[in-house]
């Protein structure tokens, strides 16, 4: 009798770091990669030294988060066009219209799901965090 063979393909989770010192210190990385898979955290517009970057301007804060996020995508092998989900975090409702625009000018064409909502606050001045999820392969071109 010949049994079938079974070939198990095991997958590699990559851990993406941005260089933070939160990222070692609290126990995250800023982007996971599993399989075609890639989740990244909640990304607030501070540099790999933890400045504040884009001071009390919603939209430049939300420029700055963005752009963070297509370096963790790139190094995770993926890119922005690739993003199937955004959430968005503002610590002041009335902001909302200039993040949206700065999310409208990087994911127009891409338009992934996206919510948007207000929390009680964030971390020092920050005003916006986002997390981004996407599917390798997934891109809005193909």
């Amino acid at each position: 009798m010949c049994l079938p063979r079974i070939i198990a393909h095991v997958e590699r989770r990559v851990r993406i770091s941005s260089g933070t010192p939160w990222e070692a210190w609290a126990g995250y990385s800023r982007a996971v990669r599993f399989g075609d898979h890639v989740w990244v955290a909640g990304t607030t517009a501070s540099d790999g030294e933890g400045r504040l970057q884009g001071g009390d301007d919603a939209y430049a804060q939300t420029r700055f988060i963005l752009d963070k996020i297509a370096s963790a995508l790139n190094e995770a092998g993926s890119s922005l066009e690739e993003v199937v989900r955004t959430r968005v975090f503002v610590a002041r409702l009335e902001d909302w219209r200039e993040v949206a625009r700065a999310h409208g000018e990087v994911f127009g064409s891409i338009r992934p799901a996206n919510t948007l909502v207000q929390v009680a606050g964030l971390v020092e001045g920050r005003l916006v965090e986002i997390e981004a999820d996407a599917v390798i392969g997934s891109s809005a071109a193909s």
